[in-house]
């Protein structure tokens, strides 16, 4: 506390650069959403109360008053708004640091997001990038936040016109807890109606537990009912209402894809109610793989910490209310309690048969796979409980197929005499569908998954097969291709490459570790191929992009002995010509068609500009000519 006879020391800071420009973000981008201040300054205060609620179960001391909860009063004559809670409230160094700064989320992320949002979904971005209590500024020219943290004596004052700085200066409060005093704007005089702030906590608000008062013409009026909506049996609820609570909990806008609803009771007991979204959120949940469903215990809020999901399923919202735990259980009991296990087991599995179940909507389904696909293929890599159920519910593109396919589509289109699950990765599957490595598959007419998320360069080898049959990536060579059937066109006659293989093994020597002929490649004249020992090609780029892979192994360059281009090689060293040139050129395209850069950049460059620039090229039709099928291979 201050002595009223000491002048307070104020102190000035700046906010962070990029606080001062999500605050002009926020003000001029979502102005007609104004509204969305107080569901966000109401669920903060919600949540301080349920933080100190849970803190005072192993600190009684700090137990918050039973009559708290959130308290709205509306100012006319001095036209402010106060927000006040009696939740854990927080430090000078609190303040600084959850209003001065931006731990989550800068300002470029949310800006990119914003202007492409529709402009129904803009909302949304505010509760998911972290922001809320920046939304004050729309409606406020100055905001105060008066907040005394419980267990302590002290309060503070943090103070700003969100005009690029704040102050913080020693204040008063009689108990723990949090005052926010909006100054409103003169053109948000709405806002200081108790009416019109009891219908935005009403949809927005409604389902927060903790009660919320609105002061109206010298009473406390509660302005949301406070039900448990888990709690209440299903035919009692409708779908407006499940929207209202998915919103509430979610920060979102959209309408949930699915709804999960039970109770379960027996050897254990509990109420669950979660929600799979119908839209990809703004802020990426590959960010942080942790499973935040709500853990309530006799409707009280205990932690969002329980990973009641695994982390494949963080995308998934929700309450999960159980009788079978007491109410001063901590955070580290609970991690090991075996009635988180069995709640957790039986949640995963309930979400899982939800899934599968959805599944067998294929267009429905297709839209939930775009959204999440990539984060439920990642327990394919490490959820060995679960493994071979995230692999039937995975879905893929195909080099044959419009849409997307299952695994299980897939084996029961594959040919005679395939005994492998071919798939190819990259990072654009309109560019996978032409590339060289799939010209033999696709003349003997076999499909291949076309994989295009970061993920997808690792879980094969961890699923290993599906139904017995084992999956393998194009790019490690396509041993058993000649015995699943003849191409669909003749190939032309291959020529004697022995000589050239070992003139170019000499050319290449350590850049390669082998070179050989192979009946994959059809238009093509050369194609990389993985070693056959270690990760494929596309791995090994990702290993290396991310500083984790210091040593890979040399790749298999390839040749098409039916291609004009080698023929002609073959002919010209037959005559004692040169060839180091085009079979540098040669590895540098077959990098570039691999998605990869050349290894000598410069060197690719200079021997290029000598093939355009010869006389002979030109009369080929240029580099095309020289490479396309039939062209005619001239010397530089």
């Amino acid at each position: 506390m201050t002595d009223a006879t000491t002048e307070p020391t104020i102190e000035k800071h700046g906010f962070e650069a990029e606080v001062g420009r999500l605050l002009d973000l926020v003000v001029h981008s979502l102005y007609s959403d104004r509204e969305i201040f107080l569901r966000e300054l109401v669920a903060n205060a919600a949540d301080a109360t349920d933080r100190r609620r849970f803190e005072s179960l192993t600190h009684p001391a700090i137990a918050p008053p039973e009559s708290a909860g959130v308290r709205i009063v509306p100012n006319k004559p001095e036209r402010t708004i106060t927000i006040a809670d009696d939740g854990i409230g927080m430090t000078r160094e609190d303040l600084m640091a959850h209003l001065g700064t931006i731990a989550r989320s800068g300002t470029r992320a949310f800006g990119e997001k914003l202007a492409s949002a529709k402009p129904e979904e803009r909302p949304s971005l505010i509760g998911q990038f972290g922001v809320g209590f920046y939304s004050s500024f729309m409606v406020a020219d100055r905001v105060e936040v008066t907040s005394r943290k419980a267990g302590t004596e002290e309060a503070w004052t943090w103070a700003s016109a969100g005009a690029g700085e704040y102050t913080i200066a020693p204040a008063s409060r009689e108990t723990a807890g949090t005052d926010v005093v909006l100054h409103i704007k003169t053109d948000a005089d709405e806002f200081l109606e108790p009416m019109r702030l009891e219908t935005i906590v009403r949809k927005w608000a409604d389902h927060i537990t903790l009660p919320i008062i609105i002061a109206r013409d010298g009473k406390d009026e509660k302005a949301n009912e406070g039900n448990a909506l888990w709690r209440k049996a299903k035919s009692e609820i409708s779908e407006d209402e499940y929207t209202g609570f998915y919103r509430h909990i979610g920060h979102s806008f959209d309408a949930p894809w699915a709804t999960l609803h039970w109770r379960a009771e027996g050897v254990m007991e509990f109420h669950a109610l979660m929600f799979v979204p119908g839209m990809k959120p703004f802020m990426p949940v590959e960010d942080e793989r942790v499973s935040k469903i709500r853990l309530h215990v006799r409707r009280m809020f205990i932690t969002d910490a329980a990973e009641l999901l695994p982390p494949w399923l963080r995308f998934v919202q929700g309450v999960v209310d159980t009788e079978d735990l007491p109410l001063n259980v901590s955070r580290e009991i609970l991690q090991a309690t075996p009635v988180i296990a069995r709640i957790r087991k039986a949640v995963t599995n309930r979400v899982i048969t939800e899934l599968k179940n959805k599944a067998k909507d294929a267009a429905d389904y297709a839209t939930f796979w775009n959204n999440f696909g990539a984060i439920v293929k990642e327990g394919a890599w490490d959820d060995a409980e679960h493994r071979k159920d995230v692999a039937g519910l995975m879905r893929f593109r195909s080099s044959t197929e419009e849409g997307l396919v299952s695994l299980a589509d897939y084996i029961g289109r594959m040919k005679p005499g395939q005994e492998s699950i071919y798939y190819l990765v990259g990072d654009d599957a309109d560019q996978l569908a032409r590339s060289a490595q799939l010209e033999g598959f696709k003349a003997r007419g076999v499909e291949v998954l076309l994989l295009t998320d970061s993920i997808d360069a690792f879980w094969p080898e961890r699923l290993d097969s599906f139904e017995d049959k084992k999956l393998k990536s194009v790019s490690v060579g396509a041993a058993e291709l000649a015995s699943i059937g003849e191409a669909s066109a003749p190939a032309g006659e291959a020529v004697e490459a022995e000589a050239l293989i070992a003139a170019m093994k000499t050319v290449l020597g350590e850049e390669v570790s082998d070179i050989r002929t192979t009946d994959r490649l059809v238009d093509s004249a050369v194609v990389l191929a993985s070693g056959g020992e270690g990760p494929d090609l596309q791995m090994q780029r990702l290993l290396k992009r991310a500083g984790r892979m210091n040593y890979a192994p040399a790749p298999v360059l390839e040749i098409n002995p039916r291609h004009t281009l080698i023929a002609r090689l073959a002919e010209r060293l037959a005559e004692g010509g040169e060839i180091e040139a085009d079979t540098r050129l040669l590895i540098d395209l077959a990098r570039l068609q691999d998605g990869d850069l050349p290894k000598d950049a410069a060197g690719f460059a200079r021997r290029v500009e000598a093939l355009l620039a010869s006389g002979g090229a030109a009369r080929a039709g240029g580099l095309t000519g020289v490479l396309a099928p039939g062209g005619r291979f001239t010397s530089w």
